[in-house]
């Protein structure tokens, strides 16, 4: 029975928190700009939800401001300024290419690049052993094997 009663509960207050924002628009591009921006911007309660995809209370007065703005006439920049201003630059998902973001937009390159100037010079220096060793005969490769040797043991 206790079971019964919890299943119900839950099931109700899922109920109660569902909510669904329904906004009449002027025409379809209108509808297309509002769904676009809410799809790009995140919520900022939630860790990695966009505005239409959050059901936090946050979004869902977020959502209406979108709206109001869109509606006002306002366009696609001004309404991201005004999240930007209001919540910071993780309301992006997308972050604008500043001082701050630049290791996050060219980081990835600079590293692919470092590491292929690395593998570069440890390919150069295994072809430089490659040719020391077909250059030595027996006998000096068994001296350089004894040199080494006492050098590690040292």
């Amino acid at each position: 029975m206790r079971l019964v009663i919890v299943v119900f509960t839950l099931l109700f207050s899922m109920v109660a928190n569902a909510t669904i924002d329904t906004y009449e628009f002027k025409d379809d591009a209108t509808r297309e700009r509002f769904q676009q921006l809410t799809n790009e911007l995140r919520c900022p309660k939630c860790q990695n939800q966009n505005l239409a995809g959050s059901n936090s209370p946050i979004a869902s007065d977020l959502r209406r401001e979108i709206y109001r703005m869109v509606e006002d006439g306002q366009n696609d920049e001004q309404i991201v300024d005004f999240m930007v201003a209001r919540y910071g630059e993780f309301v992006l998902y997308r972050p604008r290419v500043t001082g701050n973001t630049w290791v996050l937009w060219y980081g990835p390159f600079v590293l692919l690049a470092i590491g292929a100037v690395v593998l570069l010079i440890l390919t150069r220096k295994r072809k430089k052993t490659a040719v020391i060793d077909e250059t030595l005969n027996e006998k000096d490769k068994a001296r350089l094997a004894t040199l080494l040797d006492k050098g590690k043991s040292k």
